[in-house]
């Protein structure tokens, strides 16, 4: 049976592409005009290509296949009218836009681009009425053709687009392009210009993105804009931003350059926002950068020492957002920041190293001004960069621990003790004394220097000593404070760090409690001679130590007793040591003309009760009464010459000199301290806080050692230098000979043994 002799088996009447083209033409052609199109005329087309379509797939039911049925050639009647019709679309979307191509041939610039737009509208409009006409052909027809695999068949709004980019677009691009490229040079001159007419063109060719997987509602491949527009936008403007920054920066400085690029990066980035498409942000963000910044950075990294010098905060800033854009431009800023930071540490200590060196409050305010200075810097510049904080942080930690000072000193543990005696500053009554706010952001300043220190055991012993003194002394400022820095310390360090210095404030508590004990029972017996007070405090967590041999005098021998039998009563089995170098009391004058109370060291009252007996007393007397060493009772004796208490027949104190009461003293003040340390006691006080943080080193890298040979069994010197410097590393820096005199001894001990054959590997004996 042949299709011409074709009967509907339900009575149906057939349509030909004949009997409706005519009519559907004339349609398409009324769309294309851009006139009006009544709602009823729009039904009758898309009823014409509904009864064309439906009509076809009757016939294709009934009708024999040919056997042409590779994908790549027309099988079925189906096929073969449905692209008749599919054929006559396309031929008619040709032959208009063949029609529009004389009235722009010789346009160019703005006119083209405005020509252009208005009947790629126009155009795109219709081709929507189109695609809704052809609505059925698209639903059946051409998605039967996809489903077999012709990847050349599109929906008909597709179809227009393709059409349009073949008569149209792909003829005019070139001068579309150089028209869209002169506008934007125009622009970034300064000039107004019609930027609807580029986001027009900008969409135009984004729409245009049509290949055979690709429908209006995917995701466009963007592969138009990007090869014929993007790449030529790009190229032109690298050439447009290296010819002006070179120009600029040959007239201005680069703090006006880096102004200019500031805004030329705004611009831009406005520019995609209003008539380029969003892809292109991040590409021209790297083009421009590459221009304006990654070219000229030689030249930023010298400029960036200049404003650091000058202290430009906004300049700073500027140049940090312009550099941070770059992949490595930041590592160079960093360095040269380190460089900076400690050139100007070290220069601020050396400037101020005599006075330093004695005094250290001078001593930590060319420290911590340095830190501050540069870390608000760092805030207000850099937006709190953790680089550029890791930065500061090495600089610090370099001129904080080696400056000239330490150099001075030969030794690097000259900061944390100068550190702990401000620390004792603050802490320690004084007129001086700041308020509570401001001591405690003090304490917080004292605290970020210490967190560079390397010495962190050398800052901890001198910090006891000066803290066991300011307790025994009753001489804190706050104990609030004491808690306060002790609480931040355990911080930084942990509880072992800050152990002894809380088992200190818990003996004075104890000792408070034992005192009012005893006061209890001395009222209810016979009272003693002199009000008395004691502190009995825990050997282990004290750093004080025996001093030398003193007779006490007869005025305190009954307390002393009195009290020794009390405490025996209390705590059978414990021995007190009696520390009269850290005794201290009053005593109350009635030989001058007024009455004064002197504030004064065991040992000046017991020098001072023998001119009881007498107004004169030579240096071996005042020797063997109160059985000190000479060379120390001379000392004591110079500060009560200083005072004006005794007078001396000569200008030095020696064994020939006589020694008077100055019965002429008088002082302003009705309650004088003559409580002051004698020069031997600093000095041998230093030195025994520096022996003592040795021993204690040797013992804490030996226990190191156990730790780690006690978990690993078996380790090579190499690694285990390693370990020990990086377990160690919080309390202080240790020094490699130090560490392999602890292996020997250990060695010895049977702790370690050396591995046969492998003489630099040990092994943990257990």
């Amino acid at each position: 049976m042949t299709s011409r002799g074709f009967q509907n088996p339900h009575g149906m009447k057939q349509t030909s592409l004949s009997d409706i083209w005519e009519d559907l033409h004339s349609g398409i052609r009324h769309a294309f005009g851009r006139q009006n199109m009544p709602k009823a005329r729009y039904m009758e087309l898309h009823t014409h290509v509904y009864n064309y379509c439906t009509s076809v797939q009757q016939q294709d039911a009934h009708a024999p296949r040919t056997g042409r049925s590779s994908k790549s050639n027309l099988s079925g009647g189906a096929r073969f009218v449905g692209l008749e019709l599919y054929k006559k679309i396309e031929e008619f979307l040709m032959d208009h836009l063949n029609s529009l191509m004389p009235d722009c041939k010789d346009l160019t610039d703005e006119p083209l681009l405005q020509f252009y737009c208005k009947v790629w509208e126009e155009y795109r409009f219709s081709s929507r009425v189109l695609h809704g006409i052809c609505n059925y052909l698209n639903r059946h027809w051409v998605k039967r053709e996809h489903d077999e695999g012709h990847v050349n068949v599109f929906e008909v709004y597709s179809l227009a687009l393709l059409t349009w980019k073949n008569c149209m677009f792909e003829v005019l691009h070139q001068k579309l392009s150089s028209a869209v490229l002169k506008l934007i040079a125009r622009e970034r001159n300064g000039e107004t210009i019609n930027t609807l007419l580029i986001s027009e063109i900008v969409r135009c060719s984004v729409e245009l993105d049509i290949s055979p997987d690709l429908t209006p509602s995917k995701v466009p491949h963007l592969s138009v804009y990007k090869k014929f527009f993007e790449k030529p936008f790009f190229e032109d403007t690298e050439h447009f931003y290296t010819t002006e920054s070179a120009v600029f920066l040959d007239n201005n400085p680069v703090t006006e350059y880096m102004k200019k690029v500031e805004s030329r990066l705004l611009e831009e980035e406005r520019r995609v926002s209003v008539y380029l498409h969003e892809s292109t942000q991040d590409e021209l963000a790297k083009c421009c950068e590459r221009v304006l910044i990654v070219s000229y950075l030689e030249r930023f990294y010298v400029e960036f020492l200049n404003l650091l010098k000058n202290d430009k905060t906004d300049d700073l800033a500027r140049m940090y957002q312009l550099v941070s854009r770059t992949e490595k431009g930041m590592v160079e800023l960093r360095d040269r920041f380190e460089k900076h930071v400690l050139a100007q540490g070290t220069a601020s200590v050396e400037r101020n190293h005599e006075t330093a060196l004695n005094d250290p409050k001078v001593y930590f305010s060319a420290l911590y001004n340095i830190h501050r200075k540069h870390s608000e810097m760092i805030t207000r510049a850099f937006s709190g960069d953790n680089g550029f904080i890791q930065s500061l942080d090495k600089a610090c930690s370099k001129f904080v621990n080696n400056n000239e000072v330490t150099k001075i000193a030969k030794s690097s543990a000259k900061s944390p003790e100068l550190l702990a005696k401000f620390c004792d500053s603050l802490l320690r009554k004084s007129a001086k004394n700041p308020d509570d706010a401001e001591l405690e952001d003090t304490l917080q300043s004292v605290i970020t220097v210490f967190q560079y220190i390397e010495d962190k055991d050398v800052f901890q012993k001198f910090y006891t000593r000066m803290l066991a003194r300011r307790l025994v002394q009753q001489n804190s400022a706050s104990d609030d404070a004491e808690a306060s820095m002790i609480s931040k310390l355990k911080k930084e360090c942990g509880f072992e760090y800050t152990s002894k210095l809380q088992c200190m404030f818990q003996d004075i508590s104890v000792s408070k409690d034992l005192n009012d004990s005893f006061k209890s029972h001395i009222a209810a017996t016979t009272p003693l001679q002199v009000d008395f007070s004691i502190q009995v405090l825990s050997t282990r967590s004290w750093p004080f130590q025996q001093g030398p041999q003193f007779c006490l005098p007869e005025e305190f021998i009954q307390s002393q007793s009195r009290f020794t039998t009390f405490y025996n009563k209390q705590h059978s089995g414990r021995k007190l040591t009696w520390l009269f170098n850290k005794s201290k009391g009053e005593i109350v004058t009635h030989c001058f003309k007024n009455r004064y109370t002197i504030q004064a060291s065991m040992f000046q009252i017991a020098i001072l009760l023998q001119f009881n007996e007498s107004m004169s007393r030579s240096i071996t007397e005042l020797v063997d009464a109160t059985t000190l060493p000479k060379e120390m009772l001379q000392q004591v004796v110079q500060i009560l010459v200083k005072n004006r208490l005794l007078v001396c027949d000569e200008d030095d104190v020696d064994d020939n000199n006589t020694l008077t009461l100055n019965l002429q003293y008088k002082n302003k003040k009705l309650r004088v301290n003559i409580n002051v340390p004698m020069k031997m006691e600093v000095k041998e006080e230093q030195d025994s806080t520096h022996k003592n943080v040795e021993e204690d080193r040797k013992l804490l890298i030996q226990a190191a050692i156990v730790r780690i040979m006690k978990m690993r069994k078996e380790l090579n010197h190499q690694n285990l230098l390693a370990e020990v410097l990086s377990q160690l590393s919080t309390r202080f820096k240790a020094k490699v000979p130090i560490i392999k005199k602890c292996i020997d001894i250990l060695i010895e001990k049977e702790y370690l043994e050396r591995v046969d054959g492998r003489k630099d590997t040990y092994r943990y004996l257990a």
